[in-house]
């Protein structure tokens, strides 16, 4: 049961990875309707930010899995 919590925490963090990733560089999931092109997206912090939380909660997931060994 540990290891299914590990790895299923594990798969969520690089989802959400790959969700702001996706949203910083091409702006697909999340971009806002009406965006000018000299205004950029106005959600970079915010992305950068999930990308970053996600990344520890995987390294913490991989982490307590290998711990469970």
């Amino acid at each position: 049961m540990d290891k299914a919590l590990c790895y299923g925490s594990l798969a969520v963090a690089i989802l959400m990875m790959i969700l702001f990733l996706l949203d910083l560089i091409v702006g697909v999931p999340f971009a806002p309707k009406v965006i000018d092109a000299k205004d950029g997206n106005p959600f970079t912090f915010v992305d950068v930010l999930g990308f970053l939380a996600s990344a520890i909660v995987a390294y913490l997931a991989f982490n307590a899995s290998r711990d469970l060994k």
